[in-house]
Order: C-alpha cells, then structure tokens, then sequence
C-alpha cells in the first residue's frame, strides 16, 4: 500500500472516530447479547450477557469480541448498531476483523435500513467515506457492484 493509500485509509479512520466519538449503547442490543439472540438463548440469558456488554465506549471494545460475535450485527436494533458500527469498520480497515461488513451496509431492505435509521449526517458521510474506501480495494472486488449501487441509492 502506498503512502498516499496509507494516509486516506488512516483519514477514514479518524473520520469515523470523530462522527462517532459520543454514541453510547443506550437501551440498544449489546454485541453479546445480540449473539444470545442469535443463539437463541432464554431472556435471563441474555439480560446476563447485556449486564458484560461494553456501553460507554465502543472503542474499548476487543477485535477479538468482534470476531466472535461476527453475527451480531444481524441482531441490533438501531441503537446497538449506531454503536458497534464504528468498530467493526475501524477493524476491517485495520484488516484486524475475519468477516466482512459489507454486508450490513449494502443488502439494503426495510429491516436493515431501520438499523441504520439513527445515523446522523456525519455519521453517514463517516459510513459513505468507509465504503468509498473499500470499493477501491482489491480484496472487495467481489462485493464491488452492490457498494456502488448502495453509494449510489442510499449513502
């Protein structure tokens, strides 16, 4: 990766760090809980997960939790997403997380869409940023056709 590469992929990150520097989880579905769902645990399990759930600070929380709960994001409600969604892309763009958010970002429906509904301009354009980003990488190329349809109809 060139300089160049280097310093607009570190810009991104910082892009993303300041639109999202004070989003707290709230009420919303934490990444282990989330994964409780997924899961299909019982209610007192997964209020016990929530009780370990990181709140306050998105950046505290392990690359490695991230890995592990891959599938989470698929169970947050809009407030959990606002929260966990700068860090899953700040370890992809680290190439430190071993899935792929694109997903999230691109496959678009009523659902996923409600997820991303407490994005606020700044945090969309951090989003937008990411994903211009990535659909310049050759790592993506396979996902290259919905992150521009997506750039194009939503972000």
């Amino acid at each position: 990766m060139s300089e160049k590469d280097h310093g607009e992929k570190d810009a991104v990150i910082e892009q993303i760090r300041e639109a999202f520097k004070h989003v707290v989880l709230e009420n919303g579905v934490g990444l282990l809980q989330a994964q409780g769902i997924d899961d299909y645990e019982n209610e007192a399990t997964c209020r016990a997960y929530r009780e370990q759930d990181e709140k306050m600070n998105w950046e505290a929380i392990p690359v490695e939790s991230l890995n592990k709960c891959y599938s989470s994001p698929c169970f947050f409600d809009a407030e959990g997403m606002r929260f966990h969604l700068p860090a899953f892309l700040i370890a992809d763009l680290k190439e430190e997380l071993k899935v792929d958010p694109i997903f999230h970002l691109t496959y678009l429906n009523d659902y996923s869409k409600s997820q991303l509904g407490l994005l606020s301009p700044e945090q969309r354009a951090a989003v937008r940023s990411y994903l211009l980003w990535v659909k310049n990488q050759p790592n993506y190329e396979i996902d290259l056709e919905v992150i521009k349809s997506s750039l194009e109809t939503y972000w």
